[in-house]
């Protein structure tokens, strides 16, 4: 593998580009989560209250846990959080 590169850290890490292109979708709402988050003055049981979800879920989510939650937990924790997401499809490069 030296001197292999690769488009991102998710081609490298992932089977297939649609698995990639899966975590890279994944990771960029995880982040979006993460700035609702950190940006919150809500203690941590009041944060977890408001997007329905435990505690520990809620720390997976902090410490960005990307593996443990699927494109639509992450969509549904969005639209709890008061956020409305979009899709853009295009072709690829």
């Amino acid at each position: 593998m030296m001197g292999q590169r690769f488009g991102s850290v998710w081609d490298a890490l992932e089977n297939s580009a649609e698995e990639a292109e899966n975590m890279r979708l994944r990771a960029a709402l995880m982040r979006e989560l993460q700035r609702h988050v950190s940006q919150s003055s809500h203690a941590p049981k009041d944060m977890a209250r408001e997007l329905a979800i435990t505690e520990p879920r809620l720390d997976e989510l902090r410490r960005g846990q990307v593996d443990k939650f699927t494109v639509d937990e992450l969509v549904g924790l969005l639209g709890q959080a008061g956020f409305t997401v979009r899709l853009e499809v295009r072709p690829a490069a």
